[in-house]
C-alpha cells in the first residue's frame, strides 16, 4: 500500500491530555462515540490511543521503570488485556478498530522508536529476519524520558525487518493513524526512513505522525515530507498560556510550507475535560481562559495545523465544544491558502490567508490587557473599504468606516483610507473574513 497523505490536516481525539498512560477501551469507545454524534459531521475523524498502552502497571504522573509490557514473542507490543478487554487471546487492537470504524471514523495509535528492552533481555526472535532483539538492538541510542525501548541498528541486517513487523501487525488490526514517538529531538533519520518505509510495505494505508518537535529546523523540510503525513514542531503543549504564545513564531516559521505533502503540527489542543489521569497536573476544564482557547484554535486554524483534542469529550464543557463545531472557521482549515504572518508589534500579531475571492485576517492580542485598536483595512489585506467584513466566530458584521482625516481615533491609519475598530480582550483575537 502507501503511507497515506491527507488533502487537508487531520482531525481528531487523543487520550494523553486527559489520561496519559492509563486510558481504557472503555474510555476510548466513549469519546469515539461523543465525536461519531456530535463532531464528524464537522470534520473530526480520528480516535488515538496514546502512549504505553502495553503495561498493564501504568499510572498517572509518569512512567515506570521496568514495566512488564505485553509482548508477543517476536517482541511487538500487545495492548494490555485488562484495559483493553477485547485485545484477549492474541486480538491485539483489531475489536477495538473494528467497533471505531463502525462509527465512520479512523482509529490511530501511539507508538515509540526502537524495540522493548524486554524484547531485549529475553532475545526474543525477530520476524521474518533470522535474527534476535539483541542482535538489532542500539543501546546507545536510547529515549531520554521513557524507559521502555532501545533503538534499532539500522547497521545490522534484520533491524528494518522488526518495524515491518510491527506495521503488517497493526495493518492487520486495522490502525489508520500511527502517533511515532521520539523520532525528531535529535532528528533520527535512519529510524524514520525505516519506520515510514516499512509503513509504505503494509497492507494498508496508515498515516504516520512524527513526535515531539522540540527545536525542530526547517532544513529536515524535505525529508520529513517524503516520510511522514504530519510532524510535531514543538515539545509538549499544555494548557498554559506561556505555551500557545510560543507557538506564534513557531507557526509564522512553519505555516507556508504546510500542504498536502505533509502537515506542521502544533500539538494537541488541551481543551477541554484534561488531566483526569495525566502525565501532568489534575483533573479540571484547562486552565487557559476561554479567549486564550478561542485563541488557540484560530492560530492553529489560520496556520493550518493537524487539530488533535486533548480533553475528555464527554464530560467537556459546552463551551469549550462549542469551538470544535463552527464550520465556518473550519473553513479555513480546510480550504484556505496563503497562510502566513502579517505583523507582530506592540504585541498584536496578524496572520492572513485566503480562498479565492475571500480573505481572513486573525487579529491577537498577546498582552495581559485588553485593548481597542483601529486598523487600516489595508494593512490587514482586506484592501480599500471592503464591502462586508464579519467576525468569524459569532458571524456578526464589522463595521468600515471611512477616515476623511488624521485623527487619535484612528491613529495610524491615513486619511482617505478606511478602518475597522477592534475589541481585543487579554491573550485573545478576533477573526475577520471579507
Amino acid at each position: 500500500m502507501t503511507l497515506r497523505k491527507t488533502a487537508t490536516p487531520p482531525m481528531g481525539w487523543n487520550s494523553w491530555d486527559s489520561y496519559g498512560t492509563t486510558v481504557t477501551e472503555a474510555e476510548v469507545l466513549a469519546n469515539a462515540e461523543f465525536m461519531a454524534e456530535h463532531l464528524l459531521r464537522h470534520g473530526w475523524d480520528t480516535i488515538v490511543v496514546d502512549i504505553d498502552w502495553a503495561d498493564p502497571t501504568a499510572r498517572s504522573h509518569g512512567y515506570n521503570e521496568s514495566a512488564p509490557l505485553v509482548i508477543d514473542g517476536f517482541g511487538r507490543v500487545q495492548p494490555d488485556p485488562v484495559r483493553f478487554p477485547s485485545s484477549a487471546g492474541g486480538a491485539g487492537f483489531g475489536p477495538l478498530a473494528a467497533r471505531v470504524h463502525g462509527l465512520g471514523l479512523k482509529f490511530g495509535i501511539h507508538i515509540m522508536r526502537g524495540i522493548p528492552r524486554l524484547a531485549v533481555e529475553r532475545d526474543l526472535p525477530v520476524l521474518g529476519a533470522g535474527v534476535t532483539a539483541a542482535t538489532v538492538a542500539d543501546p546507545a541510542n536510547v529515549c531520554e524520558w521513557n524507559p521502555h525501548y532501545l533503538g534499532l541498528d539500522h547497521w545490522q541486517p534484520g533491524a528494518a525487518a522488526y518495524y515491518h513487523s510491527i506495521a503488517d501487525q497493526y495493518a492487520q488490526w486495522g490502525v489508520d493513524f500511527i502517533k511515532a514517538d521520539d523520532l525528531l529531538w535529535p532528528y533520527q533519520a535512519a529510524e524514520i526512513e525505516a519506520l515510514s518505509t516499512a509503513i509504505e510495505t503494509a497492507p494498508r494505508e496508515i498515516a504516520l505522525s512524527l513526535s515531539p518537535g522540540r527545536d525542530l529546523s526547517a532544513a529536515h523540510l524535505e525529508h520529513l515530507r517524503a516520510h511522514a503525513t504530519m510532524w510535531r514542531i514543538c515539545d509538549d503543549l499544555w494548557d498554559r498560556w506561556e505555551d500557545v504564545e510560543a507557538n506564534f513564531a513557531r507557526l509564522a516559521r512553519w505555516a507556508p510550507l504546510a500542504g498536502p505533502e505533509g502537515w506542521p503540527d502544533a500539538d494537541m489542543l488541551p481543551l477541554g475535560r484534561i488531566g483526569l489521569r495525566a502525565e501532568r497536573g489534575e483533573p479540571r476544564e484547562g486552565a487557559l481562559t476561554l479567549a486564550e482557547r478561542r485563541t488557540l484554535v484560530t492560530l492553529w486554524v489560520m496556520a493550518r495545523s493537524p487539530l488533535m483534542i486533548g480533553g475528555d469529550l464527554p464530560t467537556s464543557a459546552p463551551e469549550t465544544i462549542d469551538l470544535f463545531t463552527n464550520d465556518a472557521v473550519l473553513e479555513i482549515l480546510r480550504d484556505s491558502s496563503g497562510n502566513r504572518e502579517l505583523l507582530r508589534e506592540r504585541d498584536l500579531v496578524v496572520w492572513a490567508a485566503e480562498h479565492g475571492d475571500t480573505r481572513w485576517v486573525a487579529v491577537f492580542n498577546t498582552s495581559d490587557e485588553a485593548r481597542d485598536e483601529p486598523f487600516d483595512t489595508r494593512s490587514l489585506g482586506l484592501g480599500h473599504s471592503p464591502d462586508a467584513v464579519v467576525d468569524v466566530w459569532n458571524a456578526a458584521s464589522v463595521p468600515v468606516e471611512a477616515v476623511d482625516e488624521q485623527s487619535d481615533a484612528a491613529r495610524g491609519v491615513a486619511p482617505g483610507s478606511s478602518v475597522v475598530r477592534l475589541g481585543l480582550e487579554p491573550h485573545g483575537c478576533v477573526l475577520l473574513r471579507s
